[in-house]
């Protein structure tokens, strides 16, 4: 991806059964849609004047080729892993090969849930994780990288 040396190119990345957000217990995640969280995100980083690339997968495989390519090609991933956040050491091992900026974010509280979910594999190479501010919690990850790359300079 040929960019500008100073444009930004951000990936967000969604995990298993995102595509259902929207009809998928909206009294957990909310009634917005995957392209509406994706649109929100877009809309942050070009105010940015940033790039968004955006892919979304029921398979491990898939997420884990999409870091692997963002090595070369995105500044910094925003990633909703859903359920692979609590036991996918493979999605860690790529995001830990990854050098740039990563941010968790979750639409619900996964601490105020099943314990099952108390874990997060992802999140101790994160610079930050946002959870439990539903759609705002997208808005929230972008303006946390936009403060990470301020205070890189």
């Amino acid at each position: 991806m040929a960019l500008e040396k100073n444009v930004k190119s951000v990936l967000l990345l969604h995990g298993p059964n995102l595509q259902l957000l929207g009809s998928r217990e909206p009294e957990i995640y909310g009634t917005a849609t995957l392209l509406d969280h994706v649109a929100t995100v877009r809309t942050a980083v070009e105010k940015l004047g940033w790039v968004l690339a955006d892919a979304q997968s029921n398979s491990e495989a898939d997420l884990v080729a999409a870091i692997h390519d963002a090595r070369q090609n995105h500044a910094a991933i925003i990633i909703n892993p859903g359920a692979f956040t609590h036991y996918s050491w493979a999605i860690h091992d790529a995001l830990s090969a990854y050098s740039g900026p990563i941010v968790e974010v979750h639409l619900s509280q996964p601490l105020r849930r099943e314990s099952w979910r108390h874990v997060s594999v992802v999140a101790p190479l994160a610079i930050g994780t946002i959870a439990g501010f539903g759609a705002a919690g997208y808005e929230l990850a972008v303006a946390g990288l936009s403060h990470y790359f301020q205070s890189q300079h």
